[in-house]
């Protein structure tokens, strides 16, 4: 990734493995969205870390993308889901 000094909007050179931290309270309900969202894509989820209260759960998913629209498209899949509170 290279910053562009134009703008400061990042240039990717794409097809790309694409990093997602996706944290929310239900994890079932979770690897469903996400298996929805990357489809036939390849990609790797893998169980990541739990809060100290063991609400929250994060998973790590890695898939790679084609473009900035499928790479958006995920993301805006997976926030659209009430068992993920935040993505990183």
């Amino acid at each position: 990734m290279i910053l562009n000094s134009e703008n400061q909007k990042a240039d990717i050179d794409y097809p790309c493995e694409w990093h997602y931290k996706i944290i929310g309270d239900n994890v079932i309900a979770m690897q469903k969205i996400i298996r929805k969202a990357v489809n036939r894509m390849q990609h790797d989820l893998q169980a990541s870390n739990i809060s100290k209260k063991g609400k929250y759960k994060s998973l790590s998913l890695k898939v790679i993308v084609n473009d900035e629209a499928e790479r958006d498209m995920i993301y805006g899949m997976l926030i659209q889901s009430d068992s993920i509170k935040m993505i990183l």
